[in-house]
């Protein structure tokens, strides 16, 4: 019975493990810039076309406050359908944009996520790992007993060494600050 616990003690010591920042590599990826640019320019878009329906919904209520003690029942009606198509309009732009930006999203991050998860794949491989960690979705790791493959995923992922969560946050930070 010492020799069987003996046995497994040793077969569980000899398993390597690792673990990785996926979300560092993702943020980080050359790619996700380009996902990020397309859709802050959706964004944007959508952005300029709700504003012009709030301004056309802004200019209509106006003139409805001016002239509506001028106008007939028949014409204030009119007016009043209009302003309330024009408010429904918005809101079903406001929903339908939305699920739009989502979808294009989630299309843009899947090649991303895949390629960092495939990347992290291919290096557990090599690596002979039997597991590798996600250190955002691990509680524990202990650094003694796991090697952190984050600084070769980036290599092949053509991540630079410079290049850092919180210089990514500072460049997004000035990016928008200009776009203000």
């Amino acid at each position: 019975m010492f020799a069987a616990l003996a046995m497994m003690s040793m077969t569980v010591s000899a398993q390597k493990f690792a673990h990785v920042n996926l979300n560092e590599l993702v943020q980080l990826m050359p790619e996700m810039d380009d996902a990020r640019l397309k859709i802050d320019a959706a964004s944007r878009e959508a952005g300029d076309a709700y504003q012009e329906m709030v301004n056309e919904f802004n200019t209509k209520y106006q003139a409805y406050q001016q002239k509506v003690s001028t106008w007939s029942q028949a014409t204030r009606e009119t007016k009043e359908k209009e302003l309330t198509d024009i408010q429904q309009r918005i809101q079903e732009f406001q929903q339908t944009v939305q699920a739009e930006l989502q979808q294009q999203q989630q299309t843009l991050m899947a090649p991303i996520y895949k390629k960092a998860q495939d990347t992290v794949e291919q290096l557990g491989r090599e690596g002979g790992y039997v597991y590798v960690f996600d250190v955002n979705a691990a509680l524990y790791i202990d650094p003694a007993q796991s090697t952190d493959i984050t600084a070769a995923a980036r290599k092949i992922l053509g991540i630079s060494d410079d290049r850092t969560l919180e210089a990514l946050q500072r460049e997004l930070q000035a990016q928008a600050a200009m776009a203000e």
